[in-house]
């Protein structure tokens, strides 16, 4: 009955497998949470691991009464002139500290809502936040254009207003004078919108089209913003009278929002727009997830878990040789587009096999890491949704909820069915895990704590995930450009688009060709479902990841070696000359 009601009795009545509709993470969360509400947990590696809806429900584990742990409130009342230790359950500070804490805050303590931890992924962007000195590969641009001006002060007043309604956009981040960093939430935090002059941006003489300069002239290679004030959201303005247009282009910082946040918050602005707010459902705290990643972690676990993937891996896994540490963080984006026939087999596949089709592009990212190493035990970055078990309403809650982890794959002496199950298993396992650190998983590794066990990523997303639609698209504003980065110097994004389809983004080094990475990958995906759609014991190994072209070239015309020598002259004559020459 849940499952029909999120998609449609009609829809389930085609089938019972979840993948086989679709369904993807933020679907997922939306079930668990519905269960959760009837008085049943389910645990998420289950829809890794169950193929229809009828196994699923016999996983279901019956809550009792006030089995989830409380999560402490929150012991600031308003209008506080004197935050003290007991007023933070969440944190352990001193008064020293707090007071510290207060000096950073616009209108001081009066406009602290709250203080608690970091989450773990918050934990890893801040220290490359820290790392860098030019830019900030953490800030996202979103480039959105409107036919007049006072278009863009409405989607502010509206953009504002969301911002009241979520603590997380109201956050900052403080770690001068402190032993660990917090994050603060500010009772009052306004956005400003700032002017731009078109000639002002970058490349004023060489490109014409100024939603493209507008998102250079803001590139995270040398854009920075200052994440102990909040909002960590800064708006610009700039007129594009070619266009006969406006354009806004606004900053936002991974501290504060992942892709699911990016999507819900336009979303609530556009309801703001066009006077739907008292639709929108009760906004949840950030806190609380905050306090179930760190009050309820089970270290012990967690360390076992990763000891028994990574114990013996004593070799960073650095395809094409870029390394995580010491490589210009710089990257440049390649999108390719996955052809249909290519995207329609992997739903088939996705069917057969009751796997997810994100399990089919990361086997087919890692059969390009072997091939790019030379090793046989690849590993490389997985992006976890980090909602699964992110409690009460965490398919609405705005927040930086993702985290990255290693995911280990054994591709040797295996067939290519074997290691697609492989796969399956263990992003499932890593969903029991999904909130660890990565320091902590590196750590349990046999390489050293100052060396990265990977520099490739892959962040399996969908597209289209909130109930975003174009109503009032002439006020909101039509989006130009959303870019967001990583520190990797290897990222690839596959695009689980609503319609069916695939797409991917690459982002390298510019030291190396995004087109030839993708063009890797593409033929490794088309290769795979090659041979997972007939019965065969393939082995990995036999997996092409050359195009033709590309084949061509490394074989052929590399090895154009041939040159004409005198066939009457011993070979010893010939070295002799050499030596005399």
């Amino acid at each position: 009955a849940i499952w029909s009601e999120l998609l449609g009795v009609e829809q389930v009545g085609r089938a019972d497998n979840f993948f086989e509709l679709g369904g993807h993470s933020l679907l997922a969360v939306r079930m668990a949470e519905r269960l959760r509400q009837q008085g049943y947990q389910l645990v998420i590696r289950h829809l890794f691991s169950q193929i229809t809806l009828a196994e699923l429900a016999e996983t279901l584990i019956v809550q009792a009464a006030g089995a989830e742990s409380e999560i402490p409130a929150n012991r600031i009342p308003a209008n506080c002139q004197h935050i003290t230790p007991e007023m933070l359950p969440l944190v352990s500070l001193d008064q020293k500290a707090i007071d510290v804490i207060g000096q950073t805050v616009d209108g001081g303590v009066t406009n602290i809502q709250d203080i608690y931890p970091l989450a773990p992924l918050q934990e890893g962007i801040l220290f490359h936040h820290l790392l860098e000195q030019q830019g900030d590969p953490y800030v996202t641009r979103v480039v959105q254009s409107f036919q007049n001006e006072a278009d863009i002060t409405t989607f502010i007043t509206a953009l504002q207003h969301v911002i009241q309604r979520h603590d997380i956009l109201r956050t900052a981040v403080v770690w001068d004078g402190l032993e660990t960093p917090v994050q603060v939430v500010w009772r009052k935090a306004p956005v400003v919108l700032h002017a731009l002059a078109a000639d002002e941006l970058d490349d004023a003489d060489k490109v014409d089209n100024v939603a493209v300069r507008l998102c250079q002239h803001f590139d995270p290679a040398h854009t920075r913003m200052d994440i102990q004030r909040a909002p960590m959201i800064e708006a610009y303005k700039v007129a594009d009278p070619a266009q006969e247009r406006w354009l806004l282009c606004f900053l936002l910082h991974h501290l504060c929002n992942d892709h699911t946040t990016l999507e819900l918050l336009i979303e609530e602005v556009q309801a703001y727009i066009s006077g739907r707010e008292a639709e929108l459902p009760k906004p949840l705290p950030f806190r609380n997830f905050v306090a179930q990643t760190t009050l309820n972690a089970n270290q012990e676990a967690h360390l076992n878990y990763f000891r028994t993937l990574l114990g013996d891996v004593d070799e960073p896994c650095d395809p094409f040789g870029l390394q995580a540490a010491g490589d210009d963080a710089h990257v440049e984006a390649t999108h390719v587009v996955i052809t249909d026939d290519v995207a329609q087999t992997i739903r088939v596949l996705s069917r057969r096999f009751s796997i997810s089709p994100a399990a089919l592009f990361h086997l087919a990212w890692g059969v390009v890491v072997q091939r790019a190493t030379g090793q046989d035990d690849v590993v490389f970055g997985t992006v976890l949704f980090g909602r699964m078990a992110g409690g009460d309403g965490a398919d609405r809650v705005l927040g930086m909820f993702l985290n990255t982890l290693p995911l280990r794959l054994a591709l040797a002496d295996t067939s290519v069915e074997s290691a697609l199950m492989q796969t399956q298993q263990r992003l499932a396992e890593l969903l029991e895990h999904e909130h660890t650190s990565l320091a902590l998983a590196q750590q349990c590794s046999g390489l050293s704590n100052h060396t990265p066990l990977f520099s490739s990523l892959l962040n399996y997303r969908y597209q289209g995930g909130s109930a975003q639609t174009a109503a009032d698209q002439e006020t909101l504003g039509t989006l130009e450009v959303a870019a967001e980065n990583t520190n990797y110097p290897l990222t690839v994004a596959v695009n689980d688009i609503v319609d069916g389809g695939f797409s991917l983004d690459i982002h390298i080094s510019p030291r190396l060709s995004g087109e030839r990475v993708g063009s890797m990958l593409t033929v490794a995906l088309a290769e795979l479902v090659g041979a997972l759609s007939v019965p065969s014991d393939q082995p990995v190994s036999q997996l092409n990841i050359l195009a033709d072209a590309e084949r061509d070239l490394v074989l052929n015309q590399f090895n154009q070696t041939e040159t004409t020598f005198p066939d009457d002259t011993c070979l010893h004559t010939l070295i002799e000359a050499q030596v005399a020459r």
